[in-house]
């Protein structure tokens, strides 16, 4: 099978099909085919998505998925630019958001330590820079729950986020972080891949 090999400390690993599938083959897609995208998949993403680890398992990570319609013709007027034809034929688009009121699952997601629903209530403004870092980095985790469940996505954060949120989560308490269209890639989806940073330009060792 695919996508995981036994090392000698019997720990899973990423085989090179994995590997390319989830990173050094994947894309970012500008363009999709119109073959729909179907519940069964939104759904898999998401259940690998979960998994991933976030601080205290708070999860703030929210999902709404918008089909083509009356609802995706109120998104696209708040894309930037070229993301708003991306955006109007994408066949299923995904704003990703912080929820603020993150903390209300804690005695059921981190029952170990309940009364940090209590710390995070007095908080406001610590409580949005916890929901709003660890949503974003469920997103990456997202966007590799896509290409895991056999799709290509098209992370934007070129859009008015204000906007947005007003149109779309008005009681103020999600924030909407970024919006990621979902499809098979079309042609000329994929651009020319850009430079790397090198091992050596990045990673230091004390």
């Amino acid at each position: 099978m695919t996508g995981t090999v036994v090392n000698h400390e019997d720990q899973l690993v990423l085989d090179e099909h994995g590997r390319k599938l989830l990173f050094t083959e994947a894309r970012t897609a500008n363009t999709f085919t119109e073959e729909p995208v179907t519940e069964e998949q939104l759904r898999a993403v998401y259940e690998l998505t979960k998994f991933a680890p976030t601080s205290a398992n708070t999860q703030p990570l929210r999902v709404l998925y918008i089909h083509k319609g009356e609802a995706r013709d109120r998104l696209v007027p708040h894309m930037l630019g070229a993301n708003g034809p991306k955006t109007g034929s994408a066949p299923v688009v995904a704003i990703l958001a912080a929820d603020l009121g993150f903390h209300e699952h804690i005695p059921t997601v981190f029952p170990i330590r309940p009364e940090m629903k209590d710390s995070f209530e007095a908080n406001p403004a610590g409580r949005e820079q916890h929901a709003r870092f660890n949503a974003t980095l469920q997103a990456g985790y997202f966007l590799l729950g896509v290409r895991a469940a056999g799709l290509s996505a098209g992370p934007m954060s070129g859009f008015d986020a204000e906007g947005v949120d007003r149109e779309f989560f008005p009681d103020g308490r999600l924030k909407s972080i970024l919006v990621v269209n979902i499809g098979h890639p079309g042609e000329g989806a994929f651009f020319d891949r850009l430079p790397r940073l090198d091992y050596e330009q990045v990673v230091r060792h004390l």
